[in-house]
């Protein structure tokens, strides 16, 4: 089993993978030796070591993702309104998922915000609540050894994902360590499926943006809920899938249908990489990451969406078509799509407007999967039903508000507020009272006089053994707390509504 998922990557033609791709996930110069001196495997060979290159607001150095000074930037005191909206959302996730998804939906649509995108894409995932119900699962897989066999084919892939991001830059880096913790765990949650190499550049992305153990569980959720089957054995889901996009070509754009069936280009020399790796590896990363937005919130109807329209206007008039006379014309052609149809503006309105729906694609998931019983018979491995979005994923994984509780992993203890000091003194005040207190019941005690309901001391030591008793309260304890947290929660919204106007993704 663990040979024949090698072998399936790497029956996938060179041609399936285009342009926007630094490498390919099954390329034989890389193969299965792990050469070390491979591009990505030394900081000097990117020219990140003096200093020449300089560094984009995401992270890369260079390669085909890397952005320069933006020509279209959100205003900042826009982002700083989204990210007061998403603040609230997600500080009242349940209400706006059960009355408002619409409104969440538009929201994912516009962009979310950078500071907020890894805390927003655990929620709409549900990986946030999985988690929680698995507390210490991630750690428990993270100390098991792992199958030898996957972790030498893990450990060869590792500098091939995204080789010109600073976190993944050098070898044996925070970066690289965190992909392999994330990718192992997953073959020993999942051994029937282990390790696909699709599977390295998603949970790259979510490493981008989020730590170890919560990228593990949101990369969890993709594979059994948006793209179930996708990393499976023999990659029977990806090739229906394939199927289902093709004939929804049919409806979208019949001259991009009609070429692609004349010249018999099927579906998974083209679409293998876009769907598998949702685009990570094929498009500009300013869009990468709106298409993600709308994604975890609409499902994999939005990848879809983005490959029909690359099609259709790749392919889809007679004048594109005069210099695709031909199998190989053609595939060269949707190596090197024109850049207007990537880039963040064009392609999230035309998604937007694109009407191909959840029932319509699992309509078509029906007929294909007929048609591949009659031809191949059953399915070898039989998915988890696939989930369209938030919404569903919500509603079939009902959860109580606690597992929602943002838990931040570093906490900040504030400092000392001039307010406090009066409130501070009263309650110590208030504590040497209750101490004098103690003191006087004590001594009452000792004396053998009898208690308020007239029992003997001796009675009374037998009562507080078998009863619960509540214990007298800190006041002055508690009231630090209170205003510690107070503190932490407005220092933590001050600094998401105030910091600079840059989009670089941080955690939350």
């Amino acid at each position: 089993m663990k040979k024949s998922r090698e072998d399936d990557m790497n029956a996938v033609p060179e041609a399936a993978y285009p342009r926007g791709t630094t490498e390919s996930l099954a390329d034989p110069d890389f193969g299965l030796r792990g050469d070390v001196s491979s591009v990505g495997s030394d900081s000097e060979i990117n020219g990140f070591v003096n200093g020449d290159q300089k560094i984009d607001k995401y992270g890369f150095v260079g390669g085909a993702q890397y952005t320069g000074d933006p020509q279209h930037e959100v205003p900042p005191e826009v982002l700083r309104q989204r990210e007061s909206k998403w603040l609230d959302m997600l500080n009242n996730w349940d209400k706006w998922m059960a009355k408002k998804h619409k409104k969440v939906k538009l929201r994912c649509q516009k962009g979310i915000p950078p500071s907020l995108r890894g805390r927003a894409w655990q929620y709409l995932s549900g990986s946030k609540v999985k988690m929680e119900q698995n507390h210490g699962k991630f750690d428990a897989l993270d100390q098991s050894p792992g199958d030898p066999t996957w972790l030498d084919v893990i450990e060869r892939d590792l500098h091939r994902q995204f080789p010109f991001h600073e976190m993944f830059i050098a070898r044996g880096g925070h970066g690289q360590q965190d992909l392999y913790r994330v990718l192992k765990a997953y073959t020993i949650y999942r051994p029937e499926e282990g390790y696909c190499q699709a599977q390295a550049p998603i949970a790259a992305v979510l490493l981008m943006h989020m730590p170890a153990e919560q990228a593990f569980w949101c990369l969890v959720q993709i594979c059994e809920k948006y793209l179930p089957g996708y990393y499976s054995a023999g990659l029977e889901a990806i090739q229906l899938d394939g199927e289902i996009f093709f004939a929804l070509l049919r409806k979208v754009s019949p001259v991009a249908h009609k070429h692609l069936n004349k010249y018999k280009i099927d579906p998974i020399l083209y679409m293998t990489e876009w769907f598998m790796c949702a685009f990570s590896r094929t498009l500009p990363w300013v869009s990468v990451l709106r298409i993600w937005d709308m994604f975890f919130c609409e499902g994999v109807k939005v990848i879809f969406r983005v490959g029909l329209i690359l099609l259709k206007y790749t392919l889809g008039s007679s004048d594109k078509l005069k210099k695709c006379q031909g199998q190989y014309e053609t595939m060269e052609k949707l190596r090197s799509i024109d850049p207007r149809y990537m880039q963040e503006g064009f392609l999230v309105r035309e998604i937007c407007e694109l009407p191909i729906t959840e029932r319509e694609v699992e309509k078509e998931h029906l007929i294909q999967l007929k048609k591949w019983k009659d031809t191949h018979g059953d399915l070898k491995y039989q998915p988890p039903p696939r989930l369209h979005g938030a919404k569903a994923i919500n509603e079939a994984e009902p959860h109580s508000h606690k597992t929602l509780v943002q838990m931040p992993s570093i906490v900040v203890h504030s400092p000392t507020v001039s307010p406090s000091s009066d409130s501070g003194s009263n309650s110590k005040k208030k504590d040497n009272k209750n101490a004098k207190e103690q003191k006087k019941e004590k001594k009452k005690q000792g004396k053998g006089e009898p208690i308020a309901n007239g029992s003997a001391p001796d009675e009374a030591k037998r009562i507080l053994k078998s009863e619960h008793v509540i214990q007298p309260v800190d006041i002055a304890e508690e009231l630090n707390q209170s205003m510690l947290k107070k503190d932490t929660q407005l220092q933590q919204s001050e600094q998401s509504l105030s910091s600079e106007g840059t989009e670089q993704d941080t955690y939350l």
